[in-house]
């Protein structure tokens, strides 16, 4: 799966988690399905290179970072945290200390979350979840407005798309990257000058919606 880390990703654990835990993402929305969980987790091994931590360590966090959502959206990454505790499967590679760093990384991998992450193991998994294309964030806003907000008519959408992208990636926003070697700060400053050109901003936001009708 990653040819960089053959030698100490652990076969047995990857199996088990492309097995069990990557279908989940399946049920979840557009945003945050298998796609997504694929890139935080390629994203986050790439990341571990730069740092002295259990790669096979930072592979499970990535890939239940996101698994609450199967019980509830607003605390999902709490209830990630919870579902890692409780998987007795983890036993067979982690041992309870281990386990314990893995569920706080899942925990504090929200871009909300009001305290920086307490390992480097959150940082990473934070870092990987962020995903800063301005592209894709800005069709998945809309397309999480679709379907949670479907009353509103297109305009709702564009002015909610608006609030949601100065709120949490402009200037003062409540986004915060943790991870130097990351390819996010690029890639926040192309989407703060978005923000900021409205008549750009407005022409994806168009491409986006268009997508979103379509499906």
């Amino acid at each position: 799966m990653f040819p960089n880390f053959e030698e100490v990703m652990d076969k047995s654990l990857v199996d088990y988690i492309e097995e069990r835990i990557i279908p989940m993402y399946e049920g979840f929305d557009a945003g945050h399905g298998r796609g997504h969980v694929l890139a935080v987790i390629e994203e986050a091994v790439r990341l571990s290179q730069f740092y002295p931590v259990d790669v096979n360590m930072v592979y499970a966090a990535a890939a239940y970072h996101d698994t609450g959502l199967s019980v509830d959206r607003k605390t999902h990454h709490l209830e990630s945290g919870r579902i890692i505790r409780a998987d007795k499967e983890l036993r067979r590679w982690f041992t309870d200390e281990k386990i314990e760093v893995i569920a706080q990384a899942a925990e504090d991998h929200r871009a909300s979350s009001d305290h920086e992450p307490r390992s480097i193991y959150g940082k990473i998994i934070a870092e990987a979840d962020r995903q800063i294309i301005p592209e894709s964030i800005i069709l998945r806003t809309v397309q999480y407005g679709s379907k949670h907000y479907p009353e509103l008519d297109k305009e709702g959408h564009w002015l909610r798309t608006c609030e949601h992208m100065a709120e949490k990636y402009d200037v003062g926003g409540y986004l915060k990257l943790w991870i130097p070697e990351s390819r996010n700060a690029e890639g926040l400053a192309r989407l703060r000058e978005i923000i900021h050109d409205k008549s750009r901003l407005r022409a994806m936001f168009e491409a986006a919606f268009k997508e979103c009708i379509k499906e």
